[in-house]
């Protein structure tokens, strides 16, 4: 298993992790990654896994505007097959040090109150993550918002 950057050749199977994992339409991702991978000044990272020399998994994050060291983690998915398997354990890990190397203080990432979340809200959980704060009703009627906190340091 590597880590490392993602690149524009990911995007087809990146879009197999999307759609298997329902997480957003993979149709958004060329879109979401254009800024990334055509500007070397670009401040957001992107991490993808490859295992077998195939990518199949990913995470996004950037830093929050108006604060001193805050990134939010906008993404994370693993192909199904591979779930369960420290696969995602391993690119947040990744992020984090790559985060902390640069003097970043806070991850956070937000996920859904809904009963679909809950193994997502239990990844967090798992890697070391505080469930900080809920914003009911956020997403939609019904669907709250759940923000999770980890320290760096």
């Amino acid at each position: 298993m590597i880590i490392r950057p993602t690149k524009s050749v990911d995007i087809p199977l990146l879009k197999l992790v999307l759609d298997g994992t329902r997480l957003f339409p993979s149709e958004m991702l060329p879109d979401m990654m254009r800024g990334f991978l055509s500007n070397d000044d670009s401040e957001d990272v992107w991490l993808t896994c490859e295992d077998d020399g195939e990518a199949i998994g990913f995470c996004y994050a950037a830093p929050e505007v108006l604060t001193e060291g805050t990134w939010n983690m906008l993404a994370i998915a693993v192909l199904p097959s591979k779930q369960g398997s420290g696969k995602g354990g391993a690119i947040v890990a990744e992020l984090e040090n790559q985060l902390l190397k640069q003097g970043h203080r806070v991850l956070i990432a937000d996920t859904s109150g809904k009963d679909d979340f809950t193994q997502t809200r239990e990844f967090y959980r798992k890697n070391g993550y505080t469930e900080e704060a809920r914003i009911r009703d956020f997403w939609a009627a019904g669907d709250d918002k759940i923000v999770f906190w980890k320290s760096l340091k």
